[in-house]
């Protein structure tokens, strides 16, 4: 404590909303510059005075704030920590929130007077605040701090923005390779599966990182690390072969010289999506990259493109994760979009110009053979469908998540789940109806609309909307891209065709394109637009038949521009109202759901549940057609629901919310749970594509409907208020805090 507070001459200011790291790190003495000329005895118990001992004579802090400046407190930081634990988390989960039964008042002693006299922090907010900083403080080492009680009084908003901004995206930013392998190839998913120690599987087309790793494995005996060649072929039936045997699918990695001059390889950072999920995925990533894009960490969503482009040459498409066992999935595809929101933040580096063309390259080639390829494409419709190959029960669900299905089937076996399983999956038993079952099940995670009732039982037959608007603008970025950079002609190099029926040397034009776009939009009106409706549906190729289930991706064709301003109106006015809740856009209607119960629960991806991509998504679309006003209303509902939630319950951002419900809407009663909100005294992460949906969704809302979501105020209730009386309740409760 001596060392805290002991003359040290001047010390230059650290800015006090700086990350935890950086305002708890070496040399901390709070955010003012302080002169101290004594040293004292540790403060006293949070909510005592401090039994003041006659000190020798000391020099007055005389930059120290008085009257209505924020106050600096002198705080001893276990102890702190555990009365304010306590006292007020009374349900004893680590976390400080609105259900807890505490008196909601902490003393603590002011830096003014050296510890010997209290000042009250009350409020949920203000003590789950001080409670995330002592447990930052206590990560970084500090058993005392100067705390400025401007970080527990941070106006929410800012707050959130700047955890985002610079803890949460570091917190979820990983890479692959020796230094941190042990870490990346922890996979909760895989504890259930016979061998899940550390493993890498390694393209045979990257003999480099194949000698890497297996020096690597060598060098560390102790990691137990096993590296495999993939065979250059990859089929369903080795996908399924090496299902108990899980690992990480190896991603790009650069050369540089290490400090010993010689050369070496490191991964490429990529950025996860939090909670269970550990890995690069496909559309979070897209999603992820906007909001990096927004907070200037251009070099993560550069290097998650160059990551995709790995996966596309090595493994044939954007994976639906970098697992083993995800090798025959995909994701939406979001590539081209993603390359050229980079390039408009590169285009004057070196280098900028190739990284388009490599990323365009690898659309096409993702195009010709995933999308436009059988399975996938239907021949009859034309339209492109989620249908991966695959054999089996997926292996990354929970243990007995499949349970209810496959238990009559194992009784007519005579088996245990468990024997049948594997009976099953090695084709020891045949049962045609669960082989229809898990064709659809891979589908629809496939899709990332994992799970739903709109998809159960038929996604792999249908004609989403959402693919089709994904693949639509894939068309028309392709075809802007080769006109405008590439001089309207564009040659398929060699090693884009490996593997593949497209001809060497095969010439691009954006003439081309254009004439897939418009045919796409043609088959997209003709099967999925329906007049009387006002909305886009699904296609089913089997059945077919238009799909009657409402769902939120009606919106995705103004995103991908393919609406005409007629169809963008009608969505408006008769699609919008029908999805349009309290907290922001649901998944799907409650009428389209139906009836939920014991023997039909709720999904996570159907009504009351709300998701960060769909919102995103109809933003961006309707300010596209100029309906700008009402994509503010719904970002300011979405953004309510996420600060609400962050300011009662601990600093909370999950993966998904229910949009209905106005006091809690991160408590989310579907299967999987809610990713994110399993928190100990402070959230490091977030949730990645919702981190990003907030940082967006700032720059959509206007100043004065920033300032109301700071002071919390219901959208309804401020939908109704005039500009007049909503500063006046954002300035009471401004001074209230």
């Amino acid at each position: 404590m001596s060392n805290l507070l002991s003359s040290q001459g001047s010390t230059e200011a650290i800015d006090q909303y700086s990350s935890g790291d950086v305002y708890y790190g070496e040399g901390h003495v709070g955010t003012r510059r302080r002169t101290y000329s004594n040293t004292f005895d540790p403060p006293a118990e949070p909510g005592q005075q401090r039994q003041y001992k006659k000190l020798p004579p000391r020099r007055r802090g005389s930059h120290d704030p008085y009257g209505s400046f924020p106050k600096g407190f002198l705080i001893d930081v276990s102890r702190t920590k555990a009365a304010l634990l306590a006292a007020e988390d009374t349900d004893a989960n680590y976390q400080i929130t609105i259900e807890d039964g505490g008196p909601k008042v902490l003393a603590l002693g002011t830096i003014n007077s050296y510890g010997s006299y209290n000042h009250e922090i009350r409020g949920t907010y203000m003590l789950s605040n001080l409670l995330q900083e002592l447990t930052l403080a206590e990560a970084s080492g500090r058993p005392y701090i100067l705390l400025d009680e401007s970080r527990l009084s941070e106006n929410p908003v800012h707050r959130v923005n700047r955890l985002i901004r610079d803890t949460f995206w570091r917190g979820l930013t990983r890479f692959i390779d020796d230094t941190v392998i042990e870490d990346v190839a922890r996979d909760p998913k895989a504890e259930r599966m016979k061998d899940p120690r550390p493993r890498i599987y390694v393209p045979p087309r990257a003999p480099e990182q194949f000698e890497y790793y297996k020096r690597v494995a060598e060098r560390r005996p102790e990691l137990n690390l096993d590296v495999v060649l993939l065979p250059l072929k990859i089929t369903a039936e080795y996908t399924k072969s090496v299902n108990d045997k899980p690992g990480l699918l190896a991603l790009a990695m650069e050369e540089y010289i290490d400090k010993n001059g010689n050369k070496n390889l490191r991964g490429c950072p990529y950025v996860v999506p939090g909670g269970r999920f550990n890995e690069l995925y496909g559309w979070d990533s897209y999603m992820m990259a906007l909001g990096l894009i927004r907070d200037k960490k251009i070099h993560l969503a550069k290097s998650m493109v160059i990551n995709f482009c790995f996966c596309i040459k090595h493994y044939g498409k954007i994976l639906n994760a970098n697992r083993s066992y995800y090798l025959s999935r995909s994701q939406p595809p979001f590539l081209t979009d993603m390359a050229i929101r980079v390039y408009e933040q590169i285009r004057h580096e070196e280098g900028s110009l190739e990284f388009l063309r490599t990323a365009i390259l690898a659309a096409i080639k993702e195009y010709y053979t995933v999308w436009m390829s059988e399975p996938r494409l239907d021949p009859v419709t034309g339209l492109s469908r989620y249908r991966p190959e695959g054999l089996g029960i997926p292996p990354e669900t929970e243990p007995s998540h499949f349970d209810t299905l496959l238990k009559p089937f194992a009784d007519k076996n005579n088996m245990t789940i468990p024997e049948f399983i594997h009976a099953y999956n090695e084709g020891l038993v045949k049962e045609p109806e669960l082989d229809e079952y898990f064709l659809h099940d891979r589908a629809v995670r496939e899709s990332g609309h994992d799970t739903s009732y709109r998809l159960d039982g038929r996604c792999a037959n249908l004609g989403t909307i959402d693919l089709q608007s994904l693949l639509y603008k894939y068309e028309t970025d392709i075809s802007n891209v080769i006109k405008i950079h590439f001089q309207n002609k564009l040659v398929i190099p060699e090693e884009f065709t490996e593997g593949t029926s497209i001809p060497k040397g095969q010439v691009e034009s954006s003439a081309i394109w254009d004439r897939r776009a418009k045919r796409r939009k043609q088959l997209t009106d003709k099967y999925c637009w329906n007049e009387k409706s006002g909305m886009y549906f699904d296609y089913d190729t089997v059945k077919m038949e238009q799909s009657t289930y409402e769902s939120a991706t009606t919106f995705w064709p103004l995103w991908a521009g393919m609406s005409t301003p007629k169809q963008a109106a009608t969505l408006i006015t008769s699609a919008l109202p029908k999805f349009e809740c309290y907290g922001g856009l649901v998944s799907g209607t409650e009428k389209s759901r139906g009836e939920v119960g014991i023997d039909r629960p709720n999904r996570q991806w159907d009504y009351p549940f709300g998701w960060a991509p769909h919102q995103i998504m109809a933003w961006e679309g309707m300010r596209k057609y100029g309906y700008n006003s009402d994509a503010e209303r719904l970002t300011y509902r979405w953004l309510y629901s996420l600060t609400k939630a962050f300011v009662d319950y601990n600093g909370v951002l999950v993966e998904k919310y229910d949009v209905t419900r106005p006091i809690d809407p991160h408590k989310v009663d579907a299967e999987y749970g809610n990713q994110g909100g399993d928190i100990r005294g402070v959230a490091t992460e977030g949730f990645g594509w919702v981190n990003a949906s907030y940082q967006i969704g700032l720059d959509i809302i206007n100043s004065h409907m920033q300032r109301a979501l700071g002071a919390c105020i219901p959208p309804d209730a401020f939908f109704r208020m005039t500009d007049t009386e909503v500063e006046g309740v954002v300035q009471s409760v401004e001074s209230g805090i």
